[in-house]
Protein backbone atom coordinates (compact mmCIF):
# COMPACT_ATOMS: atom_id res chain seq x y z
CA UNK A 1 0.00 0.00 0.00
CA UNK A 2 1.24 3.44 -0.89
CA UNK A 3 0.12 6.92 0.02
CA UNK A 4 1.10 10.43 -0.84
CA UNK A 5 0.27 12.67 2.12
CA UNK A 6 0.26 16.41 1.53
CA UNK A 7 -0.23 19.03 4.19
CA UNK A 8 -2.93 21.40 2.94
CA UNK A 9 -4.87 24.45 4.06
CA UNK A 10 -7.74 23.30 1.82
CA UNK A 11 -8.52 20.54 -0.65
CA UNK A 12 -11.54 19.29 -2.54
CA UNK A 13 -12.74 16.59 -4.91
CA UNK A 14 -15.25 17.26 -7.66
CA UNK A 15 -17.09 14.64 -9.73
CA UNK A 16 -19.27 15.67 -12.68
CA UNK A 17 -19.19 19.29 -11.55
CA UNK A 18 -20.31 18.50 -7.99
CA UNK A 19 -18.04 18.79 -4.93
CA UNK A 20 -18.19 15.42 -3.20
CA UNK A 21 -15.55 16.01 -0.53
CA UNK A 22 -13.77 19.08 0.81
CA UNK A 23 -11.68 20.20 3.76
CA UNK A 24 -10.89 23.77 4.76
CA UNK A 25 -8.36 24.11 7.54
CA UNK A 26 -6.30 27.30 7.24
CA UNK A 27 -5.22 27.33 10.91
CA UNK A 28 -3.86 23.91 11.77
CA UNK A 29 -3.81 22.45 8.26
CA UNK A 30 -5.07 19.07 7.24
CA UNK A 31 -4.03 16.23 4.96
CA UNK A 32 -4.82 15.29 1.41
CA UNK A 33 -4.22 11.53 1.41
CA UNK A 34 -3.91 9.86 -1.99
CA UNK A 35 -3.91 6.13 -1.22
CA UNK A 36 -3.16 3.26 -3.59
CA UNK A 37 -3.94 -0.33 -2.62
CA UNK A 38 -1.51 -2.90 -3.98
CA UNK A 39 -2.17 -6.39 -5.25
CA UNK A 40 0.40 -7.86 -2.81
CA UNK A 41 -0.58 -5.87 0.30
CA UNK A 42 -0.65 -7.74 3.59
CA UNK A 43 -4.16 -8.11 5.09
CA UNK A 44 -3.41 -5.70 7.96
CA UNK A 45 -1.68 -3.04 5.86
CA UNK A 46 -4.76 -0.83 6.00
CA UNK A 47 -4.43 -0.61 9.80
CA UNK A 48 -0.82 0.52 9.48
CA UNK A 49 -1.91 3.12 6.93
CA UNK A 50 -4.57 4.43 9.32
CA UNK A 51 -1.94 4.78 12.03
CA UNK A 52 0.48 6.56 9.70
CA UNK A 53 -2.13 9.00 8.39
CA UNK A 54 -3.37 9.71 11.92
CA UNK A 55 -0.05 9.95 13.74
CA UNK A 56 2.68 11.18 11.39
CA UNK A 57 3.88 14.48 12.80
CA UNK A 58 3.68 16.49 9.59
CA UNK A 59 1.30 19.30 10.47
CA UNK A 60 2.41 22.68 11.75
CA UNK A 61 4.03 22.40 15.18
CA UNK A 62 5.00 18.78 14.46
CA UNK A 63 1.50 17.53 15.18
CA UNK A 64 -0.34 14.60 13.66
CA UNK A 65 -3.94 14.97 12.44
CA UNK A 66 -5.28 12.97 15.41
CA UNK A 67 -3.47 15.20 17.89
CA UNK A 68 -4.45 18.42 16.08
CA UNK A 69 -8.05 17.37 15.39
CA UNK A 70 -7.35 18.16 11.74
CA UNK A 71 -9.33 16.78 8.79
CA UNK A 72 -8.28 14.35 6.06
CA UNK A 73 -9.45 14.25 2.45
CA UNK A 74 -9.02 10.59 1.42
CA UNK A 75 -8.80 9.80 -2.29
CA UNK A 76 -8.22 6.36 -3.78
CA UNK A 77 -5.32 6.50 -6.26
CA UNK A 78 -4.50 3.21 -8.02
CA UNK A 79 -1.98 5.00 -10.22
CA UNK A 80 0.45 5.12 -7.28
CA UNK A 81 1.22 1.52 -8.21
CA UNK A 82 2.07 2.31 -11.83
CA UNK A 83 5.35 0.82 -13.01
CA UNK A 84 7.31 3.01 -15.40
CA UNK A 85 10.71 1.31 -15.62
CA UNK A 86 10.23 0.07 -19.17
CA UNK A 87 8.64 1.72 -22.15
CA UNK A 88 6.41 4.74 -22.24
CA UNK A 89 3.15 3.23 -21.03
CA UNK A 90 2.76 2.64 -17.28
CA UNK A 91 1.80 -0.84 -16.11
CA UNK A 92 -1.00 -1.01 -13.53
CA UNK A 93 -0.57 -4.71 -12.76
CA UNK A 94 0.68 -4.03 -9.22
CA UNK A 95 -2.55 -2.22 -8.26
CA UNK A 96 -5.24 -4.22 -6.48
CA UNK A 97 -8.45 -4.84 -8.42
CA UNK A 98 -11.43 -2.68 -7.51
CA UNK A 99 -13.21 -5.41 -5.57
CA UNK A 100 -10.20 -5.52 -3.21
CA UNK A 101 -9.20 -1.86 -3.23
CA UNK A 102 -12.60 -0.28 -2.61
CA UNK A 103 -13.33 -2.11 0.68
CA UNK A 104 -9.78 -1.40 1.81
CA UNK A 105 -10.21 2.33 1.23
CA UNK A 106 -13.49 2.16 3.15
CA UNK A 107 -11.68 0.44 6.05
CA UNK A 108 -9.09 3.23 6.10
CA UNK A 109 -11.81 5.90 6.18
CA UNK A 110 -13.66 4.06 8.97
CA UNK A 111 -10.44 3.55 10.94
CA UNK A 112 -9.64 7.26 10.79
CA UNK A 113 -13.17 8.18 11.85
CA UNK A 114 -12.94 5.74 14.79
CA UNK A 115 -9.99 7.83 15.96
CA UNK A 116 -12.19 10.94 15.87
CA UNK A 117 -10.61 12.35 12.72
CA UNK A 118 -12.94 14.21 10.35
CA UNK A 119 -12.73 12.45 6.96
CA UNK A 120 -14.01 13.55 3.58
CA UNK A 121 -13.69 11.21 0.59
CA UNK A 122 -13.54 11.05 -3.16
CA UNK A 123 -15.68 8.63 -5.17
CA UNK A 124 -14.05 5.27 -5.82
CA UNK A 125 -13.50 4.61 -9.53
CA UNK A 126 -14.84 8.00 -10.65
CA UNK A 127 -13.04 10.53 -12.81
CA UNK A 128 -12.26 13.13 -10.15
CA UNK A 129 -10.85 16.63 -10.17
CA UNK A 130 -8.73 17.07 -7.06
CA UNK A 131 -7.65 20.55 -6.00
CA UNK A 132 -5.45 21.51 -3.10
CA UNK A 133 -3.69 24.46 -1.54
CA UNK A 134 -0.49 22.92 -0.27
CA UNK A 135 1.14 24.17 2.92
CA UNK A 136 4.91 24.32 3.00
CA UNK A 137 4.77 22.58 0.56
CA UNK A 138 5.07 19.47 2.65
CA UNK A 139 4.53 16.09 1.02
CA UNK A 140 5.63 12.61 2.10
CA UNK A 141 5.33 9.16 0.57
CA UNK A 142 4.25 6.35 2.88
CA UNK A 143 4.58 2.64 2.11
CA UNK A 144 3.07 -0.08 4.30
Amino acid sequence: MRAVLTRVSSASVTVDGETVGAIDCPGTGGLLALVGVGREDEPGAWETMVRKIAELRILDGELGVAEAGAPVLLVSQFTLHGRTAKGRRPSWSDAAPGEVAEPTIRKIAAGLRERGIPVEEGVFGAMMQVTSVNEGPFTVIVEC
